[in-house]
């Protein structure tokens, strides 16, 4: 793996408090351009000082060109062609935290951030900090068409037999306390980042984000989702995936075991991990799931 563009240099650091922006992106030109842009046109007058990490997984649509002719602050670092999210961000992470910043922000290539975004994300920072309260803070996005929410922060309810994750929507004036987040905006301070490290590297795609914020609690920290949509980001459609029971089982199956789906080694890992005595059956659920008979398109649509 190699490194192209800018390198950290000790004046950058020695400019106040800083900020590792760490990003992934892969034959995502355009959308990694324009996360990139909506950042950067919100960090000029800024008191904190950012250090953008791409890596860039062996984009052949000329990723790391473009970013690095329209931002040459960005560092970019070149990956294998097979780390997807978990595995690229880790990357990303690696690299900041061998230098060592004062927070490290998980950006989205494909989250386009709403103004004042940064501004509300570092401010709930300060003031739960103000509290005495050490926490990871998420932002919320919802979808660029629809408005509705698609990421951001989660909380736990105990079903009768396993725990499942309900979305949160974000509160407009102030911070509200959450299980786990999604990763597509989110702020780990350095204590947490020093307790906590890195991402899991047992996974490749899948879980990374979630898991780090069970990590964090569990490590005594909190999370909280800061206040209002922070930026718009497209949910991932569920057609043709295993979740779609209008497409037959084997193809549900084949979609379930592939690096974007739930794999036995990576799901396993997760539930025994975050659900204890109660993940053996956590971990059932998407391969029953997937082995639901199939339904037509019109009911299908009808009820998912």
């Amino acid at each position: 793996m190699r490194i192209v563009g800018s390198s950290v240099s000790g004046e950058f650091m020695d400019a106040g408090p800083s900020i590792a922006v760490l990003m992934t992106s892969f034959n995502r030109c355009d959308k990694t351009l324009k996360a990139i842009a909506s950042l950067s046109a919100q960090a000029t007058n800024m008191p904190r000082r950012l250090q953008i990490f791409l890596v860039d997984d062996g984009s052949s649509d000329g990723t790391s060109s473009a970013v690095a002719t329209q931002f040459p602050e960005v560092q970019i670092i070149c990956g294998t062609g097979s780390l997807y999210w978990n595995g690229g961000m880790r990357l990303a992470f690696d690299h900041a935290l061998k230098i060592g910043f004062d927070a490290y922000l998980w950006l989205n290539d494909d989250t386009e951030l709403f103004p004042n975004a940064l501004d509300t994300l570092l401010r709930t920072d300060q003031l739960l900090n103000a509290e005495g309260t050490v926490a990871i803070v998420t932002g919320s996005t919802c979808d660029p068409v629809t408005g509705e929410r698609t990421y951001g922060g989660f909380r736990r309810i105990n079903r009768v037999f396993f725990y499942q994750l309900i979305y949160l929507e974000p509160l407009i004036d102030r911070p509200l306390c959450c299980d786990t987040m999604n990763g597509n905006f989110t702020l780990i301070p350095k204590r947490v980042a020093d307790s906590v490290g890195n991402l899991e590297p047992g996974y490749q795609h899948h879980f990374g984000d979630a898991d780090y914020g069970y990590r964090a609690k569990n490590a005594g920290f909190s999370i909280y989702v800061a206040p209002g949509y922070l930026g718009s980001c497209s949910s991932n459609s569920i057609a043709g995936t295993w979740r779609d029971r209008s497409i037959s089982v084997k193809r549900r199956w084949k979609d379930l075991m592939s690096v974007k789906g739930y794999r036995f080694s990576e799901w396993l890992l997760f539930c025994t991990r975050n659900y204890r005595y109660l993940g053996l059956i956590h971990f059932m659920v998407p391969y029953v799931k997937a082995s639901l008979p199939r339904k037509s398109n019109l009911i299908h649509q009808a009820t998912e």
